[in-house]
């Protein structure tokens, strides 16, 4: 098995990590949003079912959440985040949550966390499809397909994936529905290895997707608008085993695009286009048996056009020197370093460090700290009107301590982290009437996290149980008030059975209450209000030899039909249903 992003794996020792296998993702149709949703810390600020959607990572922004594809950022360059509605996950081998400040690894914006989506590719031979077919409520169809082939030279799979959905769900306690809130899309998700020589091995990735959504209004304002996104990824990467270390060179690059549409119903439209091209260097060295250097050199070229912000470009250099130390099996000891040349800016020289202590077979102690930044993004600076020129990079400092509880089939996880940034980005009417972003916030962030996760099997039976908790401060230091939608309690909770060919889960979500202005006001039109969903599946498998397998299963939606708003006016859908067939072939 080849992972990309090996850094992720053995740089990240004092970090909390969490990884939502493949199992997990192909059996769960619902959109990336809700699993990590039902299934993380994340809290996620959604403008309707399907619309917007961006996280906010221990009471971070959605811009400063890194989107890592196979060891290299997406976030957007325009607005600086991923939408978790465009990125379909059911050919991922894994989705990685690392928590906390990874800038120097993954540059900028990654402050409050990373989430990695990782392609791996295998030489055991072997020859495995999957055809999954579902449809659910509001006219919702989705298929999808997987191809993985490999013998021991060559290994290539292959994702795709179609959905559309009218998306017309009532908004419940009234007589209007989501009128304008259709959406459809489709992806490819293509990648190939292959064995050159005994010491080297060449591997490309590709990602498209292509969609298409109606943005929903709020509920006394309607909307016709639209929009477009194009997103189009591809990666070569050559590895290499040295004499005296591991190098891999990678080359790629990445298109976003975007068209916006007022009204629908017209010609008329905005758009926005970036080019990335990235080329990257890395080398895993062994100076002693028990230190281990990765030095790393980047170079990434930005070019973008549209319509509202002109022709702007940018360009990205920069050098990276990790170091891992293992004394004993009981310490691990990382120490980073990063320094970014970007033209029109001054990034500074960022650091981290992190120490893992094994206490016991059973406690395990995990500290981390480090010196994070995000440039401003094109929008920031060029968008007319409003764009600023003179915003400089924002800065970060942070402090997370992690406890690892291990005992037989249970293990549990608690955080505490402090985050102080400076310089940060925000939008704000000025003295012309349009909204202009300026360097002006002071913000701390500090909570803390608990992650449970419980397995057992009693014979033929096997039960499981996930839980996570999220205690959220996110503060402007100036009115030392709650950032708005950021929550200060967040769970949620897997309960899942098994036994024979079937298989029950319920899913439980807490949000506690946003505020949706700076005055932290409680009220309607002041705060969304606490609400809770969950959501029931069953399964079974119908059908099951060697070389076949056909499961069937039923999810039920917003299972006690709650109404509730995740974005301030902006229903969430009533109680839906969605049936899916799987042929593993």
């Amino acid at each position: 098995m080849v992972l990309s992003d090996v850094k992720l794996k053995r740089y990240s020792h004092g970090y909390k990590v969490t990884v939502l296998n493949d199992s997990l993702l192909q059996k769960n149709r619902s959109s990336f949003t809700d699993i990590l949703r039902f299934n993380s810390n994340l809290y996620f600020k959604e403008n309707g079912y399907g619309m917007v959607s961006s996280p906010s990572f221990r009471g971070t922004n959605a811009s400063q959440t890194a989107v890592i594809w196979n060891g290299i950022s997406i976030n957007s360059q325009l607005t600086g985040q991923t939408d978790f509605n465009t990125i379909n996950t059911t050919n991922f081998k894994s989705v990685v949550i690392r928590s906390g400040g990874g800038s120097v690894q993954y540059g900028s914006g990654a402050i409050g966390g990373s989430i990695h989506l990782n392609n791996t590719l295998s030489f055991s031979p072997h020859f495995d499809n999957t055809v999954t077919l579902s449809y659910g409520s509001y006219e919702t169809k989705n298929v999808s397909y997987l191809s993985s082939y490999a013998n021991e030279k060559l290994s290539f799979n292959i994702g795709l994936n179609y959905i559309d959905s009218d998306n017309d769900y009532k908004y419940l306690n009234t007589d209007k529905r989501n009128t304008n809130g259709a959406y459809y899309n489709g992806s490819i998700n293509a990648n190939v290895g292959y064995v050159i020589s005994p010491k080297d091995v060449i591997k490309l990735y590709h990602q498209t997707f292509l969609g298409e959504r109606e943005f929903s209004g709020t509920i006394s304002s309607p909307s016709l608008a639209k929009y477009e996104d194009q997103n189009f990824r591809t990666m070569l990467e050559w590895s290499h085993q040295g004499d005296t270390a591991f190098s891999k060179l990678k080359v790629a690059h990445l298109q976003e695009h975007f068209k916006y549409f007022g009204n629908k119903n017209t010609d008329n439209f905005t758009f926005g286009k970036v080019n990335t091209y990235l080329i990257n260097y890395t080398a895993d060295m062994d100076l002693l048996t028990n230190l281990k250097l990765k030095p790393i050199v980047s170079y990434n070229y930005y070019e973008g056009s549209g319509s509202s912000f002109g022709d702007p470009n940018r360009k990205e250099f920069s050098t990276t020197a990790l170091l891992q130390y293992t004394p004993n099996e009981k310490w691990q000891y990382g120490l980073n370093l990063r320094q970014d040349v970007t033209s029109g800016f001054e990034s500074p020289l960022l650091y981290s460090f992190d120490v893992a202590y094994e206490v016991s077979d059973y406690y395990t102690l995990k500290l981390n700290g480090s010196k994070n930044y995000r440039v401003p993004t094109f929008n920031d600076l060029y968008w007319q009107p409003g764009g600023n020129l003179d915003l400089v990079p924002e800065t970060s400092y942070q402090i997370d301590l992690g406890q690892d509880i291990t005992y037989k089939s249970a293990k549990l996880n608690l955080n505490a982290f402090y985050i102080k940034t400076t310089d940060l980005i925000q939008w704000k009417p000025n003295n012309s009437g349009f909204w202009s972003p300026e360097n002006i916030a002071k913000t701390q962030n500090f909570g803390a996290e608990a992650s449970l996760d419980v397995s057992k099997k009693i014979r033929k039976h096997n039960l499981s149980l996930q839980f996570n908790y999220a205690y959220t401060v996110s503060e402007d230091l100036e009115s030392n008030k709650q950032l708005i939608y950021v929550p200060y309690h967040k769970a949620n909770m897997n309960l899942a059975y098994a036994h024979k060919r079937m298989s029950l889960f319920f899913q439980h979500l807490y949000n506690g209450e946003v505020y949706t202005t700076t005055e932290n006001l409680s009220g309607r039109f002041y705060s969304v209000e606490p609400y809770e969903v969950s959501n029931l599946g069953i399964a079974y498998e119908l059908f099951k030899t060697k070389s076949q397998q056909i499961d069937i299963s039923l999810k039920v939606n917003n299972l006690f039909n709650t109404a509730y708003e995740n974005v301030a006016f902006r229903p969430m859908p009533d109680r839906n249903f969605n049936f899916q067939i799987q042929y593993k072939f």
